[in-house]
């Protein structure tokens, strides 16, 4: 008796003093040491150790009377409890840091409500604190607070099926977030491959998760299964179903052990998919009926479980069992409802078979669910009456434009054979008019009273005749002519010749040489099919234009249409 009494004594000793055998070990660290920990052990899945380490950060912060290390201790001590106390614990920490001149508040209050929101379930309230954090971030201008803010707003996008939106922001910070912990950084990584598998973008999240495979083998069990996980979901989205049943089978086991109630669900869900793909029903059922229980007991529900219970209704209504499948009728409706007071937005894993108003309709025997589809036929009905009109009206206007153009090009086409004609017995056209086109691109003509030019009629006739040459010999068509080089070699000054030009020719310099280019480019499109045949950047080199965008922009200011529309109207009228 005295033994048993002493091994009693022993065994109740030793487990009495472990915690403070524990603790002991702890004294030499500093408050930097044991946050460091802290995170290591929550992020690893190891709540008890996490929580260890919160206690005596916050009993050390208290012996020293430091408010900075307190607030921290009660922000570590809300993470492993259940959400009434840890808000409590947060409300304690903004009790105690409302009058410290710290950056991180009060943004640090509201992203540790929303976190504690986050995690009970209740997304209505985390996604409010989670902006409200935000705003204050913004204002103090914390970067890694917004980060944080922003990278859990985008967990929560992807929670609810916003994959796109969560991707975008989870990608940013992966990729310039270098102020973010290790942890951090690691859980943008994880949530990223995840996005990127919804996505179907198959390769960027096998990169991902390949990367996180190598780095936490035999280094960190709960990480690497994280992974492992995701290359499950990997492979059954490429719909190799036992592979993904050989990666998930032992994120299972180590999972089912774990205190992780999301990883266990995801795990049971991809594999009940897998199996039931192989058409191996009874372990699907097993998986799918797992979750069911799991939800029962956490009430931690996402839109994907949804997927089980279709599965579950199938089954048993493919069976007879209908008083099972009556209750997993129940089971959905009731986790519908759940979804639908947290969503405000619809669920993308939402059965694809079993919507809420069917399911309805075959408990009560209520025909809503055919008024229900016939209200979304008329709306998309709608829809695509409004398309319908939008196109037809941008149709008819393209038709009417180019008609217009059309018009255009034949006036000009008419214009330039028939010129041609009248002139075809010389061997060059002589100083020849611009061809009378009328467009509102076209530059206002540059007048100037004759009884006021400044230019001896001498030398006014002596440059006509040198403009005269120049348009003969068709020297317009070098490259880099201005009215500089023009006035140098026929000998004159550039003021002449500008008062000329103007006076004479009815516009400026410019206009001029750009009106006589376009003019040859009419006259030569029309009569030389090989230079039709031209591209682009050949047709305005030979034309004297540094670039073709120069030429498009001239001859589309000169005639009003493009150079295509041109083309095609000399190629219809020579096919006729």
């Amino acid at each position: 008796m005295k033994i048993k009494l002493l091994l009693l004594f022993i065994f109740t000793g030793y487990h009495l003093l472990y915690p403070q055998a524990k603790t002991d070990s702890l004294r030499n660290d500093s408050y930097e040491k044991l946050k460091e920990k802290f995170y290591d052990y929550n992020y690893d899945g190891n709540p008890a150790k996490s929580k260890l380490i919160a206690q005596y950060y916050l009993a050390k912060a208290k012996r020293e009377k430091d408010i900075s290390q307190i607030a921290n201790g009660y922000a570590f001590m809300y993470a492993n409890e259940d959400q009434k106390n840890a808000l409590k614990y947060i409300d304690s920490l903004a009790e105690i840091t409302k009058n410290l001149k710290d950056d991180a508040y009060p943004t640090r209050i509201y992203l540790l409500k929303a976190n504690v929101y986050f995690k009970f379930n209740n997304q209505k309230e985390a996604l409010n604190n989670y902006i409200i954090g935000l705003k204050y971030a913004k204002q103090k201008n914390n970067k890694r607070q917004i980060a944080l803010a922003e990278t859990n707003i985008a967990y929560l996008n992807s929670y609810i099926g916003k994959d796109s939106e969560a991707a975008k922001v989870l990608k940013y910070y992966m990729d310039n977030g270098s102020y973010l912990t290790d942890n951090e950084l690691d859980k943008i990584r994880v949530n990223l491959a995840d996005c990127y598998i919804e996505l179907n973008k198959l390769d960027s999240a096998n990169i991902l998760i390949n990367k996180g495979l190598q780095a936490f083998k035999n280094k960190d069990d709960y990480r690497y299964h994280q992974y492992l996980g995701l290359l499950g979901f990997y492979n059954l989205k490429r719909k190799k179903y036992q592979l993904a049943i050989n990666n998930l089978l032992p994120c299972k086991k180590y999972f089912l052990a774990a205190d992780d109630i999301r990883e266990k669900n995801y795990v049971l869900l991809y594999l009940g998919k897998s199996y039931a793909s192989l058409n191996n029903n009874q372990r699907a059922i097993e998986n799918f009926t797992k979750i069911d229980s799991l939800v029962q007991k956490t009430n931690y529900i996402v839109p994907e479980f949804g997927e089980a219970y279709t599965y579950l209704i199938d089954y048993y209504k493919e069976k007879g069992d209908k008083e099972r499948q009556l209750y997993y009728v129940e089971r959905f409706l009731k986790i519908d409802n759940m979804l639908d007071a947290q969503f405000e937005y619809v669920s993308r894993e939402l059965p694809r078979r079993y919507d809420t108003p069917k399911l309805l309709h075959e408990k009560e025997n209520i025909i809503n669910d055919l008024q229900s589809r016939k209200t979304i036929l008329n709306i998309s009905i709608g829809l695509l009456s409004i398309i319908l009109v939008l196109l037809s009206f941008l149709y008819s206007r393209s038709k009417k434009r180019e008609r217009q153009h059309r018009k255009i090009a034949q006036d000009l086409i008419n214009t330039v054979e028939m010129r041609s004609f009248e002139t075809s017995k010389a061997k060059l056209i002589t100083n020849p008019s611009p061809i009378p086109i009328q467009t509102d691109t076209e530059n206002k003509v540059i007048t100037e009273d004759k009884s006021t030019k400044a230019t001896p009629e001498d030398i006014t006739q002596f440059i006509l005749k040198e403009l005269e040459a120049f348009e003969d010999k068709e020297l317009f068509l070098k490259k880099g002519i201005t009215s500089a080089s023009l006035a140098k070699s026929i000998k004159t000054n550039t003021t002449y010749l500008s008062e000329v030009i103007n006076t004479q020719k009815g516009k400026n310099f410019a206009t001029y040489l750009n009106d006589l280019r376009i003019d040859y480019a009419l006259n030569r499109l029309i009569k030389d099919k090989k230079f039709r045949s031209y591209k682009l950047l050949a047709i305005a080199e030979e034309l004297g234009y540094n670039n073709e965008q120069s030429f498009s922009l001239a001859f589309k200011k000169k005639t009003g249409i493009t150079l295509s529309v041109y083309i095609k109207e000399i190629e219809k009228s020579n096919n006729i």
